[in-house]
């Protein structure tokens, strides 16, 4: 019999996320949101209780919880504030490949220095050219004798001018094209790594997005996770694990504005009615609890596809970050919708969270690609 009864263990995650949440991420959305800064005293916060790294062995300093775990964890994240719930789930994006990718002596030497410092690391796909588009990525690292030398632009990185260091996708034989593709760590305090800009965005502010460019900058060997040429494989089989959390991140974003407005409606009095009392009203908050019910069930089975071995694991994943970030951002918008001018302003955090939701739609493969990659599944 199918069950979806939570074990006492995962109600455990979900509490102690939530309590996360109410006490340092809520109360601060606003702050975070307006300077546009980078939460560091929040990231710090996380690592003291132990909320950083899910996904990863508790060796590596995680909670060694699985995919469906973690998307419990990420969607009281998002509920919480995505721009600061990235900024966590950006640093288990750019781990992952060393989590699934790299040999016993790196995995010890970088996961103890990230976690030593309760510093944050960053992934660099991403280039001003080549966004969904991995084939079409130019940035290179040729070798030369004991180290490799790279050069290239890679724009969009999440986490990427506070990182410690970037986990970096580029070619190794330029003639092969992404047959060849590599990922690499990157201190970002490297010689030759330059910071251009961080990205002014819409939404998603206390997160930070950089473009770098790379001019000659040397990697040894030793940096290089796996071998020349798997790093296509190892992108995608990174997204395959996380896409999940986006989805999660997106359906707290969209519970939270849910039930704001819910709650606003609730007690908004017009011709001497609360307006839930209006059709209008009612089956829009109707219409938003039916989709992000739908969606948290999507996500639910994506994880569990991945966490049990399941063949469709891919596709899921890729039609649960497409449907709920969808969700999120129609969720959102009528949320500011049903509090009329109220939503609008920045007196209630709802204007905030419609501003959040888009960039979910964006990042870690667009909406489109993900319609290519469920395509794809469906029609193999």
């Amino acid at each position: 019999m199918v069950d979806f009864t939570l074990e006492k263990e995962q109600i455990e995650i979900q509490e102690k996320v939530r309590d996360f949440a109410d006490r340092h991420m809520r109360p601060n959305a606003r702050k975070y949101d307006t300077l546009a800064q980078f939460p560091w005293d929040i990231v710090k916060q996380a690592y003291k209780e132990g909320l950083m790294n899910g996904p990863m062995a508790k060796e590596f300093g995680g909670q060694n919880h699985n995919i469906f775990e973690s998307a419990l964890a990420s969607e009281e994240l998002g509920a919480g504030c995505v721009g600061i719930g990235i900024c966590m789930d950006a640093n288990t994006l750019a781990l992952t490949p060393l989590y699934i990718g790299a040999d016993d002596e790196q995995k010890k030497r970088l996961f103890g220095q990230i976690n030593e410092e309760q510093s944050v690391a960053a992934y660099a796909l991403t280039e001003p050219n080549a966004g969904s588009d991995v084939a079409g990525i130019k940035s290179q690292a040729i070798l030369h004798g004991d180290k490799y030398i790279l050069n290239g632009h890679k724009r969009f990185i999440t986490n990427g001018s506070v990182s410690s260091f970037i986990t970096v996708f580029a070619l190794t034989d330029p003639t092969k094209g992404a047959r060849s593709l590599t990922a690499f760590v990157v201190p970002t305090n490297s010689p030759g790594v330059e910071i251009v800009a961080d990205m002014v965005k819409m939404g998603q502010k206390a997160s930070v997005q950089t473009e770098f460019k790379f001019h000659d900058v040397e990697i040894p060997i030793k940096n290089r996770i796996g071998m020349e040429g798997h790093g296509f494989l190892l992108a995608m089989k990174t997204f395959e694990r996380t896409r999940t959390g986006v989805a999660a991140l997106s359906i707290g974003n969209a519970r939270e504005a849910y039930e704001t407005s819910k709650e606003w409606a609730k007690n908004r009095i017009q011709f001497g009615k609360p307006v839930t009392v209006n059709q209008g009203v009612s089956f829009m908050l109707a219409d938003m609890a039916t989709e992000i019910e739908a969606a948290r069930l999507l996500t639910w089975n994506a994880a569990w596809a991945y966490d049990t071995g399941q063949k469709s694991a891919n596709m899921l994943s890729a039609m649960a970050k497409l449907y709920a970030s969808d969700v999120a951002m129609k969720v959102t918008t009528d949320a500011v919708q049903v509090m009329a001018g109220e939503g609008y302003s920045t007196d209630f955090l709802v204007e905030k969270m419609m501003r959040d939701a888009k960039l979910c739609q964006i990042y870690e493969g667009t909406n489109q690609v993900q319609r290519v990659v469920i395509g794809k599944g469906i029609l193999k």
